[in-house]
């Protein structure tokens, strides 16, 4: 297995290893140090099906649950993350997040399979939260320090949110609104990585509505700020996908966003999350 850091706030591309098939336990344990160290990786060259993707996803810790998006059909665990070439619709998660960072034991992490790369655009920005709080201003964060977030998925996926019942209806994914998306789950702020006990700030405005004990009139205006911060190009990795790439990111430690510049090309990839350890 040989590893090649991005040379930006984190990521690196791994290559020499195939993971279409089973997966020894001592390729397993050097492909997580790899992802603790560098966050998110990116494995060129893998044909890999359904199953090979779903074997992988089991040897990180299991499923996670994703809400609110429907799985491919004859799959549980497999989403479709797919624009087509003639499509209008607001690009799928162009703002940056934590998968799933609402629910009361999130995912770890997130594997996303390349199947239809388009030419150009397309590309994944990741930004690195444990820098962004080594480099939070001493004001800021004081105003953070030991505060619970309140997490949402609302703004999203409730039936008046981004992706609710006014969603453009050329759209390719089947995004499933319900009223459950409004309810809300607390996660500490600044908390330290299960694995590794690192410091970072996990999740940001859009899946946090709130802090614990702060007025909304406060709160969002900080929120604001904060994703400023956060999501600064110092701390991001660009990631340009190729066909038959795996790519595999710490929820714990990554925001992600989407990015588009690929109209009139059809993209798909194969998504599944890693659950909570």
């Amino acid at each position: 297995m040989r590893i090649e850091p991005s040379g930006q706030a984190c990521g690196a591309r791994v290559t020499g290893v195939d993971l279409s098939g089973d997966l020894p336990d001592a390729l397993v344990a050097d492909i997580r140090a790899a992802w603790l160290d560098h966050h998110v990786l990116a494995f060129p060259g893998q044909r890999m099906d359904d199953d090979a993707l779903e074997r992988f996803t089991l040897a990180f810790g299991g499923f996670g649950e994703d809400p609110f998006i429907a799985p491919i059909p004859g799959r549980k665990h497999i989403i479709a993350v797919e624009r087509a070439a003639n499509e209008t619709s607001p690009i799928f998660a162009e703002t940056f997040h934590s998968d799933w960072s609402f629910q009361a034991r999130p995912p770890a992490g997130t594997c996303l399979l390349g199947i239809r790369i388009p030419p150009v655009g397309g590309d994944t920005l990741f930004a690195n939260q444990h820098l962004a709080l080594e480099r939070l201003p001493d004001a800021l964060r004081e105003r953070v320090e030991g505060r619970r977030a309140i997490h949402s998925a609302q703004k999203a996926y409730a039936p008046d949110g981004f992706y609710g019942d006014n969603d453009a209806p050329d759209r390719s994914m089947t995004i499933r609104p319900s009223v459950e998306a409004r309810q809300t789950q607390m996660h500490d702020f600044i908390r330290a990585h299960p694995e590794t006990g690192r410091p970072g700030l996990f999740g940001c405005l859009g899946y946090i509505i709130g802090f614990d004990g702060m007025d909304e009139a406060e709160a969002l205006p900080l929120l604001v700020e904060l994703y400023r911060h956060q999501s600064h190009e110092d701390f991001q990795y660009r990631h340009r996908w190729e066909a038959d790439m795996l790519v595999m990111w710490d929820n714990r430690s990554l925001l992600h966003a989407a990015t588009g510049g690929y109209a009139g090309h059809h993209r798909l990839l194969h998504r599944t999350t890693i659950a909570a350890a």
